[in-house]
């Protein structure tokens, strides 16, 4: 079984990214991240990714930075939300990206005090469409002092909350977890695959079109998956665009026909990408790096795409 990177083991921090998408729709996005990552379904239209640590084993970028980056990323290049858990060994809390909005956070410090205001918690409900209500009191309470709640019981909570919206957090996922620890329980699991960056295209099982099994590693419980030109593009692209990639690949559409606006798009997702990722460096943040080369990566694969269409 292949070894995992791993934050130094006196380091508590971990993460979980929640993506509300099945594992196939979020396994191409994922790979754009450039971070080795385990992905495995939580719940009926959600899917964890659980990533091995090394951005901030150093200690020069704080781990909530980077999964507030990542989650970002994750959100502009696909039409579903992602919520980020992160912890450490001073902090617990939360980020939710959604589309180009700016990502919701909110804290508490290792002894469960909120140091976030209570605003963000009513944005959050709302983003994910929970009950204006029930859910809405039951998230209240995690803004309250309360000496018996410690930051990874306010995260247990809310989790219990996003039960009632279909997150289910497979075993072995608990906040407070090490991220190594993390990604070993989350490999071990049924139907878990490995997400890497990687160029190659060889012959694998059955797998989501345009994503196939890394040849040469033993995975156990796990999949690991390699990314072909396009299979972004599926992961959220229009009904008419995936008829196109299923058999008609090359083909130009007839006159006055529908064609998705891939071109268009690409263009605004290599803008938005450089402006990204040249505010990651002016402010040494790898996690808005990080968004800017996903949304890049994004951009030259679509023009990449309509280039290979219009030579049909």
């Amino acid at each position: 079984m292949p070894t995992t990177p791993d934050v130094p083991a006196a380091s508590p921090a971990g993460a979980v990214l929640l993506c509300r998408a099945d594992p196939d729709t979020v396994a191409p996005a994922a790979r754009l991240l450039r971070e080795r990552m385990e992905l495995i379904g939580a719940g009926g239209e959600w899917s964890a990714l659980v990533p091995a640590g090394t951005p901030w084993a150093d200690g020069t970028e704080p781990v909530d930075r980077v999964l507030t980056g990542w989650a970002a990323a994750l959100a502009v290049s696909a039409p579903w939300p992602v919520l980020a858990l992160w912890w450490d060994a001073d902090r617990s809390g939360y980020s939710l990206a959604s589309g180009f909005r700016r990502p919701v956070s909110y804290e508490w410090l290792t002894n469960g005090t909120p140091v976030a205001q209570d605003e963000a918690m009513r944005t959050f409900a709302a983003r994910l469409g929970l009950d204006p209500v029930l859910d809405m009191e039951a998230l209240e309470r995690l803004t309250r002092p309360d000496a018996a709640a410690d930051a990874r019981a306010r995260l247990r909570g809310l989790l219990a909350v996003l039960m009632r919206a279909g997150v289910t957090l497979p075993d072995g996922l608990a906040p407070g977890l090490p991220a190594g620890r993390l990604c070993e329980n989350a490999r071990a699991l049924p139907g878990a695959r490995t997400i890497t960056w990687s160029d190659g295209h060889e012959d694998a099982g059955t797998v989501p079109e345009g994503v196939r099994p890394e040849v040469g590693v033993e995975t156990g419980a796990a999949e690991d998956v390699r990314l072909e030109p396009g299979a972004v593009e599926d992961a959220h692209a229009e009904p008419a665009f995936r008829a196109v990639r299923a058999g008609h690949l090359g083909h130009r559409p007839a006159p006055g026909g529908h064609r998705p606006p891939v071109r268009a798009l690409a263009a605004v997702q290599l803008t938005v990408g450089l402006a990204v990722g040249a505010y990651g460096v002016r402010c040494r943040s790898g996690g808005w790096i990080a968004s800017g080369a996903l949304l890049l990566a994004h951009g030259v694969l679509g023009l990449a795409y309509d280039r290979l269409r219009d030579r049909g």
